[in-house]
């Protein structure tokens, strides 16, 4: 029988060595274009009164941001300049900023004693509280150390201070198979995946779970994602129970 290696000892026997972050191919571009486009598609289909402008202005805005940051990396982030930085965050702040006029507009609607089918109202808010979802995972991911780019290729003492701090990043000190894991051990660092989970759980707990908020900006795009997730919750809620009576 094999002792087991003393703690602190090395890697154990077989496990996959993964490459120092700034030797990495950087994270794929699809997952961040496919949720976008779907931020927009959600938009789209919004009824026509929690519209800002006419229907197609706004997601055609946000293919036209798209399109350049998909010809600087067209498969990986792995470069980036101030341009497409710059670029990037409006793309962000579009979605945001529309999809909290739209929660706006959904707040007046679902309250107003004129309208008498709510049905279609109930499912904008669904749209609207996915459309949360996303751009806070989106928005956390951009920032978050850096941003995606900086996260993998600049080496791990030049990364700007991060504004979250996951599980993995203390799990160093656990048992093997979970201490492999960490960053410290592997060097991992999140992916889009990571932060659109931060958005999901702090949208439904309406707090943060297993990932906590370290700076203050970190702190306050959450705050703002609970209390829209919380309106939109308490709004559907009531106008369902009013709908039963």
């Amino acid at each position: 029988m094999t002792p087991d290696p003393e703690p602190g000892h090395g890697r154990r026997p077989g496990l996959a060595r993964r490459h120092p972050r700034h030797e990495r191919r950087g994270e794929a571009r699809l997952p961040g274009v496919i949720a976008t486009l779907v931020a927009a598609l959600l938009y789209l289909a919004l009824p026509q009164g929690l519209l800002v402008g006419p229907r197609y202005v706004l997601p055609a805005l946000e293919v036209l941001l798209l399109i350049p940051l998909i010809a600087v990396n067209p498969r990986r982030l792995t470069r980036q300049n101030r341009f497409s930085r710059t670029v990037s965050l409006v793309l962000v702040g579009v979605i945001g900023v529309s999809n909290l006029i739209v929660l706006g507009l959904l707040v007046r609607a679902l309250v107003s004693s004129e309208v008498k089918d709510g049905g279609p109202l109930l499912l904008a808010a669904l749209q609207v509280w996915a459309t949360d979802i996303i751009v806070f995972g989106l928005a956390f991911w951009e920032l978050d150390r850096g941003g995606p780019v900086v996260r993998t290729q600049a080496p791990r003492s030049e990364l700007p201070l991060a504004d979250f701090r996951f599980s993995q990043d203390e799990n160093d000190d656990a048992v093997e198979e979970v201490a492999d894991g960490a960053s410290r051990s592997s060097d991992w660092t999140p992916a889009l995946v990571d932060y659109l989970y931060v958005s999901v759980t702090n949208s439904t707990a309406f707090s943060p779970t297993d990932t906590m908020p370290l700076t203050t900006r970190a702190k306050l795009l959450m705050s703002i994602e609970s209390i829209a997730a919380l309106i939109t919750s308490l709004l559907v809620i009531a106008r369902a129970v009013a709908a039963l009576q």
